[in-house]
């Protein structure tokens, strides 16, 4: 993975050019191991324009392999291909899946270092078609401009997860400033100004950003923030230097020594991810930015420091390690700042998210597309869910400390799932295998049935039960709190195979036998199905499949009839239709149901409020805005949405169908 001294080329001679290439269906992708670039690119912000020359020094990791593929945004055009000594190589495109297939005259010999330098050239406004579906990674505006890794605005081979070392020396006009990851240098020659950065250790460096102006510079807890912040965004440029400094100190206690020891915060722009972490840098979107620190976002951006860059997921088989420990560290974050109770909500939330995926197994990741929400869903919430398990199962002072053997002893490096669970097996001194078998390898989830007969015994009670569930594979511990006329007790007791025994005794009378009072567990309950059905639901209106959404939160009322965000959200579904009748009626049905969350109340009588204003009930519209401010309930801003309408009649958006 190291980057060699013998290239047998200059970064000046990189920049020629030849014609433009022909485009191919692709075949199965040759192994190679993509090991340093040295990367040559003109940014002209006033064209929105990019052309540059990419060496790639790789080894293939096959016998008998004449071709390789790379992966490069559609919109950059390709003029040559070439090997080091600067004979031309044969090269066909497939736009479908974003990639250039090189065809070599002879077999490539096995592990052998060999260079292929691409000249390319091409426009990035934005508005080109992303190879991350809806997400923009890559614009260069007359402004500013911003070229992440995921754009693939150079050739990529085992994209997130094989590691590499870069040099890159970046053309800008006088006046802009280029940011990226690695050592800098700088020179001006001919009326431009030249930026260097050296990247010598190998990981995902390559994501870059030309800003003009100076940054606010923050220091806190130690950290230097440098905030790159346009427009109105610039109003919260301090404040979010400052949480970065403490949300850094924050998870060097839990993680171990940063990766950088100062970062830089760079604003990208609508349509962008909200928030996308390189080696040092954090790219956030104003959406993501918003009008205070998102302090969510920020947590999970700076922990990928550690977790995804500093170690990153051998496979993407593996993304549970990047992307479901930067979740748990978000919710870690809201423990830090809310207490334990917010990390428990958190884990809830994701727990539900989680069980929306019931058939792929985390170590089956890899099958799902990048940032789709069914990957978010595994490798994200139950990532981040399985985490929160194993500090349940192992304590916190084993687990924390795996954390931080593990950050240390994969440092700079690719890790698997068993490199994670032998750190965490060292630290709590026991076997984990069988955690990491159900939770990682397996899908689903338990449904926990509690029996249980209370006896006397000569020294006080005796609870003996058993502990039914559906997965004949499973084993976990689990708590068990047993209710008495006095104080409670908890144990712990396995839970292994399809039915398990436990028998407990008590000085005080039983009242009660709570499994899992805590919710510790990932696990089915009537509860939890109505939460995930009206998730999945959400899941599908957010791509405006009515049809499919409506089929979910029926499954939810199927389990609770009285369930008001059932209710709620499917008359959100009617109202988006301009069905005000059915959505009426259902808004009515969330007011007499079980209102749950509280929020369904305020908001059932605002859209109430809402319809009879498009249908022309006006004194039926104040009654309910009136009847939303009794409720007293601000979630979301409800109190000011019924003021703004009691004052002005709402009207309704024109919609196309």
């Amino acid at each position: 993975m190291r980057m060699r001294n013998a290239w047998k080329f200059s970064l000046i001679a990189l920049l020629a050019g030849s014609p433009a290439l022909l485009a191919q269906t692709g075949e199965r992708r040759a192994r190679i191991d993509v090991e340093a670039y040295r990367l040559v690119a003109d940014v002209n912000l006033r064209t929105q324009s990019i052309n540059a020359v990419a060496a790639i020094r790789f080894v293939s990791l096959d016998d008998r392999n004449n071709s390789v593929t790379f992966e490069l945004n559609n919109a950059l055009n390709v003029s040559k291909v070439v090997n080091e000594k600067g004979e031309p190589i044969s090269a066909s495109r497939n736009q479908d899946d974003f990639t250039i297939r090189l065809t070599f005259p002879e077999n490539l010999p096995k592990d052998q270092p060999q260079t292929v330098m691409f000249y390319y050239d091409g426009k990035l406004t934005g508005q080109e078609e992303s190879p991350v579906y809806g997400i923009r990674f890559a614009a260069i505006q007359n402004e500013y401009a911003y070229l992440l890794y995921p754009s693939r605005w150079f050739p990529v081979s085992g994209y997130t997860t094989d590691r590499f070392t870069m040099e890159m020396r970046v053309t800008v006009a006088p006046g802009e400033r280029v940011l990226a990851s690695g050592l800098e240098t700088k020179e001006e020659s001919g009326g431009k100004v030249a930026y260097q950065f050296q990247f010598d250790k190998p990981g995902f460096p390559g994501s870059l950003a030309v800003v003009k102006g100076e940054p606010t510079r923050v220091s806190s807890a130690g950290v230097t923030t440098f905030v790159y912040f346009r427009d109105a965004e610039q109003a919260v440029a301090q404040a979010y230097g400052e949480e970065t400094g403490k949300v850094v100190a924050h998870f060097a206690a839990k993680f171990g020594t940063p990766p950088y020891a100062n970062l830089a915060l760079v604003q990208t722009e609508a349509g962008a991810a909200n928030g996308y972490a390189a080696p040092g840098l954090l790219f956030l979107s104003p959406r993501g930015i918003g009008q205070q620190p998102n302090l969510r976002l920020l947590a999970n951006q700076v922990s990928r420091q550690w977790w995804g860059l500093q170690i990153s997921p051998v496979t993407r088989n593996h993304l549970w390690l990047a992307n479901g420990l930067a979740s748990y560290a978000e919710a870690l974050y809201q423990e830090q700042i809310n207490g334990p109770e917010a990390l428990e909500r958190e884990m809830r939330d994701a727990q539900v998210e989680a069980l929306t995926i019931e058939n792929i197994p985390q170590s089956q990741a890899g099958r799902l597309e990048d940032y789709s929400p069914e990957l978010n869903a595994l490798s994200g919430a139950k990532g981040a869910v399985t985490a929160h398990m194993l500090r349940y199962v192992v304590g916190d002072e084993a687990f924390f400390e795996g954390l931080k053997n593990f950050a240390a002893s994969k440092a700079g490096q690719p890790a698997s799932t068993d490199d994670f669970r032998r750190a965490m097996e060292l630290s709590a001194k026991q076997d984990l295998g069988y955690f990491f078998i159900q939770w990682v390898e397996s899908s689903g989830a338990p449904e926990f049935k509690l029996e249980y007969t209370i006896f006397r015994t000569q020294k006080g009670f005796r609870a003996v039960g058993k502990v039914s569930q559906d997965l004949d594979t499973f084993r976990m511990p689990v708590d068990l709190r047993i209710e008495t006329e006095g104080n409670p007790e908890e144990t712990r007791i396995e839970v292994v195979g399809t039915s398990s025994e436990f028998s407990v005794d008590t000085f005080g009378k039983p009242r009660r036998v709570i499994l899992d009072p805590n919710n510790k567990v990932l696990r089915f309950s009537n509860q939890m199905r109505i939460a995930v059905a009206i998730r999945r639901g959400e899941q599908f209106a957010e791509i405006s499949e009515f049809g499919e959404a409506l089929k979910e939160y029926q499954k939810a009322l199927e389990v609770n009839r009285a369930s008001s965000l059932a209710h709620y959200r499917i008359a959100e579904v009617f109202f988006l239709q301009n069905n005000y009748q059915s959505a009426a009626n259902e808004f009515r049905e969330a007011l007499n149901g079980d209102l749950q969350p509280q929020w369904t109340e305020v908001w059932s009588h605002i859209n109430l409020g809402k319809i009879f204003d498009i249908t022309g009930q006006r004194e039926r519209a104040v009654n309910e805005y009136k009847q939303a401010l009794r409720t007293k309930d601000n979630t979301q801003g409800a109190l000011e949405e019924a003021n703004k309408y009691l004052a002005k009649p709402y009207e309704r958006e024109r919609r196309q169908f």
